[in-house]
């Protein structure tokens, strides 16, 4: 009997063991298949069925969304959050893409407002881009693109104005983020309100290296590249057609994105009348920060973040970004003339930066602006950034050597190396 029993117990116990691994191998199917990168026709379904609305007008974003998931799929190594936050993203840029089209059968109009020479900010990231841009939006008739329009352009269908909703409702998104990012903030301080780059906007079309910096997606790069940007940015355009719609009056556009360096032929088919501002810092305290927020950006939504692998493919993008400034510099004919910044200008005088930067462009500042600049910078003094400084040998990268291959750069804009070649 015993013996019968203890058969009785091992065959439980077996069973039991049996029964934990079979749930396991459920969990593991369930995380994996999660975890998958969706299809392109189930994001589009999702679409349609969140918004109550089928018509997109035009599918062209549909070969860039399949590219994207492809490479997704095959290369990002996605995490769990990081296949949801990719769903979820999807399926925001569908239903603004369907929102946007539905408001132009409502008002046609939409699609005639004027677009007149956007001033537009570029240059290496880290390079004080965003603080310019924020600096500029003390010009009350400037227009900037905030961040919770670039998420939430519309209210939802058939809602009323809800504004201050759509802004609180970002500002929690970003507060979760923060969560799963600590360092996020200190390395780029954002707010809902806060101006946004344009690579958000071109993102909704699937053609924006915004995708870049979120995912590991190489292939996805390298084909954006050899198919250009022509697409996004009259999607670009189109996009602050309605933002500007809804405001109800024409204005100057202020736009930066550290990306449009890559875009430049693109940008100027576009906006042909377009005001280009490049801001310079040296090289080596560029790519420390930025290979430094790039993981901090992938970690949530990877499995794995290769810091060497980071360093090296930042450093070939933004030499290659060098090349493309000089060579637009060097351009002839070209008016008006590209405005200049260096990073250590900018900060010593931020007011003065942007009184030159006025005048360049035919334009008187507004002594109030000056004043505004000036209580803005003494509010903030280092614009909500983080002391905290990365190191470029913790991405695998020498800063004598990255000097040496960013010394043509350098030379071409009087460019110095600077005291602490790190920024947080």
């Amino acid at each position: 009997m015993r013996r019968r029993g203890g058969r009785a117990t091992r065959c439980c116990g077996a069973a039991s063991g049996s029964g934990r691994i079979a749930v396991r191998g459920l969990m593991r199917g369930i995380f994996e298949r999660w975890r998958r990168p969706p299809q392109a026709g189930e994001l589009i379904d999702a679409a349609r069925r969140r918004t109550g609305l089928g018509d997109f007008g035009d599918d062209g974003f549909e070969p860039p969304l399949r590219r994207l998931l492809q490479a997704c799929a095959e290369e990002a190594e996605l995490s769990l959050f990081g296949a949801a936050a990719l769903r979820w993203d999807s399926v925001r840029f569908l239903g603004n893409l369907l929102r946007l089209r539905d408001e132009e059968k409502r008002a046609p109009a939409i699609l005639e407002q004027s677009i007149e020479a956007p001033l537009v900010i570029a240059g290496l990231p880290r390079s004080g881009t965003t603080f310019l841009h924020g600096l500029l939006t003390e010009d009350r008739g400037n227009f900037v693109p905030r961040v919770w329009q670039a998420i939430h352009p519309y209210p939802a269908a058939g809602a009323a104005d809800d504004t201050r909703r759509r802004q609180r409702r970002v500002g929690r998104q970003l507060r979760m983020f923060e969560l799963l990012a600590p360092q996020f903030r200190q390395l780029h301080p954002i707010e809902a309100t806060s101006p946004q780059e344009c690579s958000e906007i071109t993102a909704h079309v699937f053609a924006s290296l915004r995708f870049d910096t979120t995912y590991r997606v190489p292939s996805y790069r390298r084909w954006l590249d050899g198919t250009g940007h022509l697409d996004a940015y009259r999607f670009h355009r189109r996009f602050l057609q309605h933002l500007q719609h809804q405001r109800g009056r024409p204005g100057r556009w202020v736009l930066k994105c550290p990306d449009h360096i890559f875009a430049l032929c693109a940008l100027r088919r576009v906006y042909p009348d377009v005001n280009l501002v490049f801001v310079h810092r040296d090289p080596v305290a560029v790519l420390a920060s930025v290979a430094r927020l790039t993981e901090v950006l992938r970690r949530p939504f990877s499995r794995h973040v290769d810091r060497f692998e980071v360093g090296r493919a930042d450093s070939e993008r933004w030499l290659a970004a060098t090349e493309l400034m000089i060579r637009a510099a060097d351009e002839p004919g070209v008016r008006p003339p590209i405005f200049h910044v260096r990073y250590a200008d900018l900060v010593a005088d931020p007011a003065g930066t942007i009184v030159t930067l006025y005048r360049h462009f035919g334009r008187t500042p507004d002594p109030e602006l000056v004043l505004r600049v000036e209580r803005r910078v003494a509010a903030n003094p280092n614009g909500g950034y983080g002391r905290r400084r990365a190191r470029l040998e913790d991405y695998g990268l020498d800063p004598a050597r990255e000097h040496q291959r960013f010394a043509r750069y350098m030379a071409r804009f009087g460019i110095g190396p600077e005291q602490a070649a790190a920024a947080a």
